[in-house]
């Protein structure tokens, strides 16, 4: 025995599977091509390289005459009243507020991560990868961040402070 009334439906499912698809795919594509807009930017005002090493972060102003310096982080007998335990550093990154800015990251040896969560940045840093972020910051200020990979025993130890200025 055969029901006809079996195959009736088959035009109702392909209309509620194929529906579906088309709405996400005509929300998907308009997205997708926002993302990749915000973030490409085509003219930074600054670039800066950051490379994660053990236990350190190395940065080059490369846009300045290839300013380079380690920045590790300092010591409790070194800390001045006030300093933040396990978060001060001996050399800060100074960045300018109201200008956009281009990180590129990498690493040496293991994998790091470059975050600064008060600033909405996290990057990894991947060895033979170059990884970028860009970020226009409109707050002057100092902030923290510390290397958030489990890249090894003192990954904690490896904090990241950005100063802001006007």
């Amino acid at each position: 025995l055969t029901n006809t009334s079996i195959t009736d439906a088959q035009e109702m499912e392909t209309i509620w599977t194929i529906l579906p698809a088309i709405i996400l795919i005509s929300i998907a594509l308009p997205s997708l091509r926002i993302l990749y807009l915000t973030d490409e930017i085509n003219d930074p005002s600054f670039t800066i390289k950051s490379i994660g090493h053990q236990w350190y972060w190395t940065y080059e102003y490369t846009d300045y005459g290839g300013l380079i310096f380690n920045s590790y982080m300092l010591p409790p007998l070194f800390l001045n009243p006030g300093d933040l335990r396990l978060l001060e550093v001996d050399n800060r990154v100074v960045l300018p507020i109201e200008a956009p800015v281009r990180m590129m990251i990498t690493s040496q040896d293991v994998l790091h991560s470059w975050t600064i969560p008060t600033l909405g940045l996290k990057t990894d840093a991947v060895p033979g990868r170059l990884n970028q972020t860009v970020f226009t910051a409109t707050r002057p200020g100092v902030y923290y961040g510390q290397c958030s990979e489990i890249c090894g025993a003192n990954h904690s130890f490896m904090p990241i402070v950005a100063e802001l200025i006007p």
